[in-house]
């Protein structure tokens, strides 16, 4: 009798292998173009908007030195932060405290000087000298180093009616920029692109961005750009086909981010004011669409805003407080990581919100990092009773490294309970690493 060896015996020979690697290398592209992951980039928890008419170098800093003073009068403390907003209270002092550090030291992460809706309607003249001079302030605020770490335009649509202005106005903006740094654009600059219906309007804009790299010599794809949800044709189009990922195809690679518009998404689904609302119904159908859409794709999701603002007196301000507490935190927990404000006000409840959402979660999320990452030694491959996998792995270390990214948490409290540093992070997030 003779002993057979099937230890490591095989029936697929190397050329059908090397048949089905030929077969599917047009896949491996395509998934490698349309899915690059996750950028590695920081991504803002908020944007601000502020009219044209409004803007100045320091208006970062204004919104920070008012949102402190909405503080003082309506939450001279911790105590009463957390009872206007249920904040537990083991983490009411913490979280205050650096909300309040926050204010000072980084109020506004994300600002968008507006152009559109904020601004309205304007004389061509008035409009060309304002494009120009949000260049000049925007340059300022970069060169002295008291501008958020994103800063950029949204100019009107690319739609028959205000085309034109749309694009003389972005002309202007990015001419003038590019002069008032020497030749290069800062590196938080962004762009966004509202009220976007066909893929075509986004093409035409990837197409206005490529000719003004060619006119400038700048590296082709230099300039990248968000896109606006906020007609129903985005998410639907009139062929009943979903619309936002054909919209990132369009883009060429220079889409970088998704924003839900709140109100004109909602008013175009026929939702009556009161209504209107981040958390509608209609407002998750689209936010849905978008997420899967954007998945992989490395284009980040940013929510609405409230139109609720705190103002008025103690009483007022804590009813408007809740509710955009209420709504920041319901955003984070549904994966969005981002979205609008549009008062001073508002800053306190956003960062309360993100702070008290990433403090909360820091030691299970560490716990079970710690545990993943030891299992190659031995030591299990979950924390207690829960199991985690690579794709777990990635989104606890995706959850700490945005909380490092805002100030929520520090590096050294992450390191202490994992660890793992930044690099370790960063790889078990699938982000590339860090130059």
């Amino acid at each position: 009798m003779v002993a057979q060896d099937d230890s490591a015996a095989t029936s697929i020979g190397a050329p059908v292998r090397a048949r089905i690697a030929a077969a599917l290398a047009p896949v491996d592209a395509e998934l490698a173009r349309r899915y690059p992951g996750d950028p590695g980039t920081r991504q803002p928890v908020h944007t601000v908007y502020v009219p044209a008419d409004a803007f100045g170098a320091r208006t970062a800093r204004e919104w920070g030195r008012r949102a402190l003073d909405a503080l003082d009068a309506h939450a001279p403390d911790a105590g009463v932060l957390a009872a206007a907003l249920g904040l537990p209270e083991g983490a009411a002092a913490e979280v205050y405290e650096r909300v309040r550090a926050k204010l000072a030291r980084e109020p506004v992460e994300d600002l968008r000087v507006d152009f559109e809706d904020g601004y309205g309607p304007r004389p061509d003249d008035e409009e060309d000298a304002a494009a120009v001079a949000a260049a000049r302030l925007v340059a300022e605020a970069v060169t002295g180093g008291g501008g958020p770490p994103y800063t950029g335009i949204r100019a009107k649509c690319l739609e028959a009616a205000v085309r034109d202005r749309g694009i003389r106005t972005l002309d202007l903006f990015l001419t003038a920029l590019l002069r008032a740094g020497g030749g290069t654009l800062p590196d938080g600059l962004v762009l966004t692109l509202p009220k976007v219906t066909y893929p075509e309007q986004v093409s035409a804009m990837a197409a206005l961005l490529g000719e003004f790299e060619r006119a400038h010599g700048l590296a082709l794809g230099r300039l990248g750009f968000e896109i606006q949800i906020e007609t129903t044709q985005a998410v639907l189009g009139a062929d009943g086909r979903a619309t936002v990922a054909r919209m990132i195809d369009a883009a060429g690679g220079r889409a970088t981010g998704l924003h839900y518009g709140t109100f004109d998404y909602s008013a175009a689904c026929g939702v009556s004011a009161a209504y209107q609302s981040m958390d509608h119904p209609v407002a998750d159908h689209a936010k849905a669409v978008m997420q899967v859409a954007a998945a992989g794709t490395g284009v980040r999701l940013s929510d609405g805003s409230t139109n609720v603002l705190p103002v008025g007196d103690t009483a007022q301000v804590h009813a408007a407080w809740r509710l955009h507490y209420g709504l920041v935190r319901r955003s984070l927990a549904r994966g969005y990581y981002q979205g609008w404000d549009m008062h001073p006000g508002h800053l306190p409840t956003r960062y309360a919100a993100v702070y008290a959402f990433y403090r909360e979660g820091l030691n299970a999320a560490c716990a079970r990092l710690a545990a993943y990452a030891g299992r190659g030694s031995g030591t299990g491959g979950g924390a207690g009773d829960v199991l985690d996998e690579p794709a777990t792995a990635r989104a606890l270390s995706g959850y700490l490294l945005r909380g490092l990214d805002c100030g929520a948490v520090d590096e050294a409290e992450v390191t202490e309970r994992t660890a793992l540093g930044r690099t370790e992070l960063d790889a078990l997030a699938g982000r590339p690493p860090r130059g």
